[in-house]
């Protein structure tokens, strides 16, 4: 059976971080209404209200990013829904360690390549938003209804590349900045150097892989973030795909939960490297029926599919790029730099 094809929508905010928030609440608020707050894994988030964490990641959000905090405030406004569950929904991989988000990114020295894999009660409901705040840089970023932008795939306008893959780490041993606080932050720097001091610089509680670059860069960055480290692996030469689990030498203990379809997802890109493929090919590929690369099974074993595919090269002096609905081999989105061609 073929899926039913799934559409990209297109959102254009600006002004203050308040009104960014509100029109991406409003943007989302349908599909919230309809399928999040009914889903299984709002339950499971909303389970961690009482969190003794919860306190101090609010303590830490305002102190370090207080604009990301008025997003939150009219996000949740846009939304219609509690601003403590909707911040609660924003850290639900820092307290839950098989939240629904998933995700492949193949790295190259000039190109990032990603499958965006989430919930599949959000197929259809997702899109893309150019984000224009008065005090930070435009950028364009893949959005889910509900969330942040940033914890997804994102081109800012310094020509600063970021995809973002979820790593489940178990149950940080004290409480750091939201894993998808500190993304959303990325957004606002305008080199690599600059997000991996970010990262650096603050406290962290939930993890994530980041695949990094920008334009006119010979190099991209393979970047994991835990609780415990910030390691960094510089793409030079060799090309490398990252699923959704830790690989760095300096997160080998790290607590993580690897799943069937993570680790055979890593295994089936590395040996699709080995035979030369593109890196869209490796994306789309299915030959792993149970556990494919891309991810469209309503039993898919972690409950996510994928939702869309970005593919940016970064070669120039502007990110050439573009976005795709899942399997399509035509564009939905062609951008240069923030402008859509």
């Amino acid at each position: 059976m073929t899926p039913d094809p799934i559409s990209l929508s297109w959102l254009d905010a600006h002004g203050s971080h308040h009104e960014i928030g509100l029109a991406l609440g409003r943007w989302g608020a349908q599909a919230c209404r309809q399928h999040l707050i009914h889903s299984a894994a709002w339950a499971q988030v909303m389970a961690h209200r009482q969190h003794p964490a919860i306190p101090v990641l609010r303590g830490l959000l305002h102190q370090h990013f207080p604009w990301i905090e008025q997003e939150l405030a009219g996000l949740a406004e846009g939304l219609g829904l509690a601003p403590d569950d909707v911040f609660l929904w924003n850290c639900r991989g820092d307290l839950w360690a098989l939240a629904p988000d998933g995700c492949t990114t193949v790295l190259a020295p000039q190109r990032l390549s990603h499958n965006e894999d989430g919930d599949p009660g959000f197929a259809g409901a997702c899109g893309l938003a150019k984000i224009r705040p008065i005090d930070a840089p435009p950028f364009v970023s893949f959005l889910y209804p509900g969330s942040l932008p940033g914890h997804t795939f994102a081109v800012n306008q310094a020509g600063l590349a970021i995809t973002v893959n979820n790593i489940r780490a178990r149950q940080a041993r004290a409480a750091g900045l939201p894993r998808m606080i500190l993304t959303r932050a990325l957004l606002a720097t305008s080199t690599p150097a600059q997000a991996i001091t970010l990262l650096q610089a603050h406290p962290r509680m939930g993890a994530f892989h980041l695949g990094v670059g920008q334009t006119g860069a010979n190099v991209t960055f393979s970047v994991e973030f835990s609780q415990e480290a910030v390691s960094l692996q510089t793409v030079r030469q060799t090309r490398r795909v990252h699923a959704n689990h830790a690989l760095h030498e300096a997160q080998q203990g790290l607590p993580q939960v690897i799943t069937e379809s993570s680790a055979r997802r890593q295994a089936r890109g590395e040996w699709l490297l080995d035979q030369d493929a593109a890196a869209l090919d490796i994306l789309r590929d299915t030959d792993d029926a149970a556990e494919p690369m891309m991810r469209l099974s309503p039993t898919d074993t972690d409950q996510e599919n994928t939702l869309a595919t970005a593919d940016i090269d970064l070669s120039g002096e502007q990110a050439r790029w573009a976005v795709y609905c899942p399997g399509d081999h035509q564009p939905a989105y062609r951008f240069e730099g923030l402008r859509p061609s």
